[in-house]
């Protein structure tokens, strides 16, 4: 439970170097993660070399953690291996779907979430990318992705240089609801929010970006309306284009 609760998001690596036989090791244990039926979804490229950080570091708009990690590892949902092996033995597959995609989208996540647990509970640290599904086909270029692979998330993996600070959260009773779901008033939300918006890395964050609230900070600068429907389409039709064929709207 210590570790859960006193997790960190490690951003600055140090130059100690992660055996290859420790990765392998790591990534042996994280691949018994949970899987839709045990069909094994998922794909992890490593690049450990300067050359590759440097091709992939734009794709991550060039945040230092890329290039300054030991080892990233870029996780993609992967139905390909899984119909080649169909292929191979007279089966017929048919996965090329929005729910087949989905569900190599869970394995992945799995996957890639165990691994980083058991990589931080060994002393190294990770730092999740977010920006994997902004720029997947830059990303698929660099990694010469075939059909039915795509990425899903980024791990910046390393020893870290320095302990960074605890993540703040909600309190729990905000994520937890009985039975049925139990939507929020406005006072609930406020009360929830309340300690996280009194932070004062928090009312920094707001004064840097000026702001009236933190909110504002999430709606208008971090996460806008803009870049969500931008990136949503680049990630669509990257989707269809690698072959999967997602419904379309009415």
């Amino acid at each position: 439970m210590d570790y859960f609760l006193t997790r960190r998001t490690v951003r600055k690596f140090s130059d100690r170097h992660i055996e290859d036989s420790l990765l392998e090791e790591m990534l042996e244990a994280a691949s018994h993660a949970p899987t839709t039926g045990n069909m094994q979804l998922y794909s992890v490229v490593k690049t450990r070399s300067a050359e590759g950080k440097q091709a992939l570091a734009p794709a991550h708009f060039n945040q230092p953690s890329v290039t300054g990690c030991d080892v990233l590892l870029t996780f993609c949902a992967d139905f390909n291996r899984f119909v080649r092996w169909c292929e191979a033995s007279d089966a017929r597959p048919g996965y090329d779907n929005f729910q087949s995609f989905v569900t190599s989208v869970l394995d992945t996540a799995l996957f890639a979430q165990q691994f980083c647990t058991i990589a931080e509970m060994r002393g190294i640290g990770c730092c999740y990318l977010g920006t994997t599904t902004y720029n997947a086909p830059q990303i698929a270029g660099v990694l010469q992705l075939p059909a039915l692979v795509v990425p899903v998330t980024t791990l910046a993996v390393g020893y870290p240089a320095m302990e960074p600070p605890l993540s703040d959260r909600i309190p729990v009773k905000g994520v937890i609801h009985d039975e049925v779901y139990r939507d929020y008033s406005a006072d609930d939300v406020k009360a929830l929010y309340a300690e996280k918006e009194a932070r004062e890395d928090s009312r920094k964050f707001v004064e840097e970006n000026g702001k009236r609230t933190l909110a504002q900070v999430f709606t208008d600068v971090r996460y806008t309306r803009e870049a969500g429907e931008l990136f949503s389409k680049v990630y669509l039709d990257f989707i269809r284009l690698q072959g999967f064929k997602l419904p379309e709207n009415d």
